[in-house]
């Protein structure tokens, strides 16, 4: 689509959002939201202030969110069979990172819609090139599971990853996961914690993992969500064929908890720190 061209019918709209300074809505996205038939939101009092504040007559507002999306996608699937041209928007950002839209956007690749992407605003590429870190490959976190193993797994790959990972939060749960973060990865690893990205009181926040921690523990609940971009993995050293899971069985059955015994394993056998955690969680599978 080129500048003011025509929207093509039958086509559903991608579309970024600002996630805080209103001046990041680009001239297409605005072209974009003004022409269309159905804009999906996720909340469309939110949507709607948006549009209110950057001047634009709301479209038809449709809510399509985490709890009605499967629900929903169909009816939107057949306007666009019918010609209408539909946008999608989450309440900050780019949509399906993190938020809703991906049923939405399968279901329309799947029968053959045409899907277009009007990029812009996103809080993890905004987190990631201000981080310092190198970027030239990285990965996507998003929210880790609350707990379990699947937590325990998350961590660890987090941990051996030789390139930065980036991982949202909410204000609540910071405190946890920066010290979760912290005992999988070394409490020495870098992380950088940005929050209110683009707004005024935006705020990134360089550190390790164990100063973040005793931050989020001490500061105070901020709000918003938060981005952390977590350091990658440093080179192992005295790298060794296998984990070094006898060794922490060992110290586990002399009566030492799984920390201090992870702790010993990097101090006695000079394996990293990424390498003795998960060697702690191949233990609890045998």
């Amino acid at each position: 689509m080129t500048r003011g061209a025509p929207l093509v019918s039958g086509t559903l709209y991608v579309v970024s959002t600002p996630i805080g300074n209103l001046a990041d809505l680009s001239e297409r996205a605005r072209d974009v939201l003004r022409a269309v038939d159905i804009l999906a939101c996720e909340d469309t009092r939110r949507t709607g202030r948006l549009l209110e504040l950057v001047g634009i007559e709301a479209p038809r507002l449709v809510a399509l969110h985490l709890h009605n999306e499967t629900a929903r996608a169909d009816g939107l699937v057949d306007r666009l069979r019918d010609g209408a041209t539909v946008a999608l928007v989450s309440d900050a950002g780019t949509p399906l990172v993190s938020d809703p839209g991906a049923h939405l956007v399968a279901r329309a690749v799947q029968t053959g819609i045409p899907v277009v992407a009007v990029p812009g605003a996103s809080a993890l590429l905004a987190a990631l090139v201000v981080s310092g870190f190198d970027a030239h490959r990285w990965r996507f976190e998003g929210f880790l599971p609350r707990k379990g193993g699947e937590r325990r797994s998350r961590l660890a790959d987090i941990a051996g990853a030789s390139h930065p990972s980036v991982v949202f939060e909410s204000p609540h749960r910071l405190q946890a996961t920066l010290e979760d973060l912290a005992e999988a990865c070394g409490a020495e690893r870098n992380v950088v914690v940005a929050r209110e990205l683009t707004k005024l009181h935006e705020q990134v926040l360089r550190s390790t993992l164990a100063e973040a921690a005793v931050r989020a523990a001490t500061g105070g609940e901020a709000r918003g969500e938060h981005v952390l971009v977590v350091d990658g993995a440093p080179p192992a050293r005295g790298a060794q064929a296998e984990p070094p899971v006898d060794a922490l069985r060992g110290l586990v059955g002399a009566g030492l908890s799984k920390r201090d015994a992870v702790t010993a394993v990097v101090l006695l056998l000079g394996v990293s720190r990424q390498q003795a955690y998960a060697a702690s969680l191949e233990l609890d599978r045998t």
